[in-house]
């Protein structure tokens, strides 16, 4: 489908990426572009990548199709320096959590005749880095891709068809609206992970000794990367403030229960939460 792809991160999804475009001969070179010599020498040593540079402005001359896998918050700033080298026809897309705004800043810098297409593979681990990359991560995922009234469609249309190869299934979300729901079901609860692991260590970090799976299950995801994050909280941090909104009441609720020692209603906000939690996959 394409000649030359560069890859702007080449971390876990950055490099799963790679390898299912290697797997699914999808392309005939692919170029990594990362901050980290040491990891994206690694890259190419493990042949996920073909061949890589450190400036993204070279890694993308006569690419035509650029993957933003960075953290979000570098987005901007990355396609503000490398529009110059972006040649007429190339797709530019990413793989970043957060949409909204985002995606229509990042529409508005594009030249003439280079297409952005939003995209949000729903895969990954609490793990970064290549080492955990593999080609077969987006099988069976869900993949959002985030068109607005000015996306063009070839360019839509070959992005989908790439995740479709992988075996993904996609579905097309608003931009903003991609942003309301991931705020709920990824966002907040990644939040809630860091601050259930601090609150711990505020009581006494050494309880950690004692934790059984039930916590580990619970704050997994607190080992995900700070930096990834703390980009995608801040972007999209009015939903987040809205939701953390309606969770504190949702923990006064709780603490009213415990104060009144009203087991009856406390258990019948389990069960709601328990039946809720064993819907999910069946809708």
């Amino acid at each position: 489908m394409f000649n030359k792809i560069t890859i702007l991160g080449v971390g876990l999804i950055g490099a799963s990426f790679a390898l299912a475009m290697k797997k699914y001969k999808l392309c005939d070179n692919l170029t990594g572009c990362g901050r980290n010599l040491k990891n994206i020498e690694k890259a190419k040593d493990k042949e996920i990548i073909d061949s890589f540079e450190l400036d993204p402005v070279k890694a993308c001359n006569d690419s035509d199709l650029i993957l933003f896998s960075t953290p979000v918050g570098s987005f901007i700033d990355i396609g503000k320096r490398i529009r110059s080298s972006l040649k007429r026809g190339a797709i530019v897309t990413d793989v970043g959590s957060v949409k909204g705004k985002l995606v229509f800043d990042m529409e508005a810098l594009m030249p003439e005749g280079v297409y952005f297409i939003g995209g949000h593979p729903i895969a990954g681990s609490d793990r970064s880095g290549i080492d955990t990359a593999t080609a077969d991560i987006f099988t069976g995922a869900k993949y959002i891709v985030t068109p607005t009234e000015k996306t063009d469609t070839n360019a839509l249309e070959k992005i989908i068809q790439i995740w479709k190869t992988f075996g993904s299934i996609v579905e097309l979300i608003n931009p903003y609206e991609h942003d309301r729901i991931f705020a709920t079901v990824s966002h907040l609860p990644h939040l809630l992970a860091y601050a259930i692991m601090n609150t711990v260590a505020d009581i006494d970090s050494s309880y950690l000794r004692l934790c059984g799976q039930g916590f580990i299950d619970t704050t997994r995801i607190a080992s995900s990367s700070p930096e990834l994050w703390r980009d995608i909280c801040i972007l999209n941090r009015e939903n987040l403030l809205d939701y953390i909104h309606i969770f504190q009441k949702n923990l006064d609720r709780l603490s009213q229960y415990l104060r009144a020692s009203d087991s009856e209603s406390l258990e019948k906000e389990f069960k709601k939460a328990r039946t809720l939690r064993e819907g999910i996959g069946q809708h």
